[in-house]
């Protein structure tokens, strides 16, 4: 059974996502505070974190960051901060995606069944090198020139997507139905490009480029082992 821990400090809303969570078939280990989640995630195998951004003891991203340094759990965040710039922090300190207060049960749902898709199903070819950049796809760890480069899940399914596809374009609409398992109508309009940002940055690499009205080309090319 996978296993969810939603940290959200209001109970209502909290025991309501638990619920329709746990009809769906998931174990949910509900939090209120940072203190108590930070419990959850040292003793449990968490495979998805739902997390509020203004908590009674503290901040989600700073709670976000930390648990980034030693897993590679998915994170979505629920927030009333709905501000570009907020978005864009999310994604930053390591979230894979992005709801803004108030919000679709349904859509939630659907995106954390999209991740748990991404959770079992496993991967072929377990290693994939481009220009000093190796990803293991075992144990799901990206090096740079033998440096461990720290990327969200988002962002690392989208390197494999992208060095799988080196050589050919492709386009947003096929990145967030591969990446993100929608066809984008739920998701914010500028997820894409955020997240090819992100990753550009990270990796500081021009492999990555944008090809003007068609989509993205991973230009190098890729050996798999």
């Amino acid at each position: 059974m996978k296993q969810i821990l939603l940290l959200e400090d209001d109970e209502g809303l909290n025991r309501g996502i638990s619920l329709k969570l746990k009809k769906e078939g998931y174990q949910v280990f509900s939090a209120f505070t940072i203190k108590e989640a930070e419990k959850f995630l040292e003793q449990e195998s968490i495979d998805l974190l739902i997390s509020d951004i203004s908590l009674p003891d503290g901040n989600g991203m700073d709670f976000c960051r930390k648990a980034r340094q030693y897993s590679n759990l998915y994170i979505i965040f629920l927030s009333a901060l709905d501000q570009e710039v907020d978005i864009v922090n999310g994604y930053d300190c390591g979230a894979d995606d992005y709801m803004t207060k108030p919000f679709s049960l349904l859509v939630l749902i659907s995106k954390v069944n999209a991740c748990m898709r991404r959770v079992s199903v496993k991967q072929e070819g377990q290693l994939l090198i481009s220009q000093g950049i190796q990803v293991q796809r075992n144990t799901m760890q990206v090096y740079q020139k033998g440096e461990p480069v720290i990327l969200s899940k988002k962002e690392l399914q989208l390197l494999i997507y992208l060095m799988e596809n080196a050589g050919r374009i492709v386009t947003k609409e096929q990145i967030l139905e591969h990446v993100w398992d929608m066809d984008g109508q739920f998701v914010e309009e500028n997820t894409v490009t955020v997240n090819i940002s992100r990753l550009k940055s990270k990796l500081q690499t021009k492999a990555i480029e944008n090809v003007r009205g068609l989509g993205y080309l991973w230009t190098e090319k890729v050996r798999k082992e």
